[in-house]
């Protein structure tokens, strides 16, 4: 009789994930895309503080600091939120649900960004504008995320505020200085996130109503849902045909103004007259999601193209 075969002994060795995933990772805690908006409006705010181009570095160091800023407080609402992230079929395949890191790892990651992007905008801008950053966070992360977002319809109304300051902090970087032109610049942006964020929420309502977040689509009907995101549409549109003459721009901004107000509040109509059954109609309302992207866009840029040709 032979020896007993012997079989190697196996060992299960767990490896921390690394590289392309984990950076994908952290990547996506600072919510890219939300990003992108907020420096589309930063920069053509910067062009009219300026009267004209503003410094390049100048530009750079708003930009750097801004986009961390932006960036931490997104990754500090992610870590607040990844209970209800798990819930909605929207965000449950974000960084902290699928445990590409861990919520100590994302939180010293965002304070890490939050700190480096005080001393950008300090060292390199100025201080009115590192503060105004700071801010933002702050209310963000305490005001809406934690205090406002599971407890109050009005959440995304109160909390918008924290998305209209990258408008305050282009100016106060070319200007050191506020005036009424950045408040206004404030208001449309403060008055467009409802109809931006509920014509979302019209899509996402079962998620939310998952999660128990009290967004407007989930605690009131679609009909007075619809209403208001129309009601915010018309005097959007009326704050950007002011702004006008307070920032003492041209024709092209003014005929921007009035047409792209005139289509977006088009589009609140539509879903508007659609939900009057209170029945929700979820094309309709992505229309108005995505037009409200091009709007914000395309109003802004048009803003500095009318700076730039009158001073051409």
């Amino acid at each position: 009789m032979g020896a007993p075969s012997m079989s190697p002994m196996t060992f299960t060795v767990h490896v921390p994930r690394l590289g392309t995933e984990v950076i994908k990772g952290y990547v996506a805690l600072t919510k890219p895309r939300i990003i992108e908006l907020l420096l589309v409006t930063t920069i053509p705010t910067m062009v009219v503080a300026a009267n004209g181009i503003p410094g390049l570095w100048l530009v750079v160091a708003t930009l750097i600091g801004g986009t961390l800023a932006a960036g931490g407080a997104n990754a500090f609402n992610m870590v607040i939120d990844r209970d209800i992230d798990a819930v909605m079929q929207r965000t449950r395949r974000r960084p902290l649900v699928t445990g590409v890191m861990t919520a100590r790892a994302a939180t010293v990651f965002a304070a890490a960004l939050e700190i480096v992007a005080f001393l950008v905008l300090a060292l390199w801008v100025n201080m009115l504008s590192a503060w105004l950053a700071l801010g933002a966070t702050a209310f963000y992360v305490f005001v809406y995320t934690i205090w406002l977002k599971r407890r109050s319809r009005q959440n995304i109304v109160i909390g918008g505020a924290a998305g209209a300051v990258p408008v305050l902090i282009g100016w106060a970087a070319v200007t050191n200085s506020l005036s009424w032109t950045p408040v206004l610049l404030f208001l449309v942006i403060f008055i467009w996130t409802p109809p931006h964020f509920w014509a979302l929420a019209v899509r996402y309502r079962d998620d939310y109503q998952a999660a128990n977040v009290p967004m407007m689509p989930v605690v009131a009907s679609l009909r007075r849902t619809t209403l208001e995101i129309l009601i915010y549409s018309v005097v959007m549109w009326a704050v950007t045909v002011v702004l006008g003459p307070v920032a003492h721009l041209g024709w092209i901004y003014a005929l921007s103004a009035m047409v792209l107000g005139a289509l977006f509040t088009f589009y609140a109509f539509r879903l508007y007259r659609h939900a009057l059954n209170d029945r929700a109609d979820v094309a309709e309302a992505m229309k108005l999601f995505h037009f409200s992207i091009t709007y914000l866009t395309a109003l802004f840029i048009l803003m500095a193209v009318d700076v730039l040709v009158r001073n051409h």
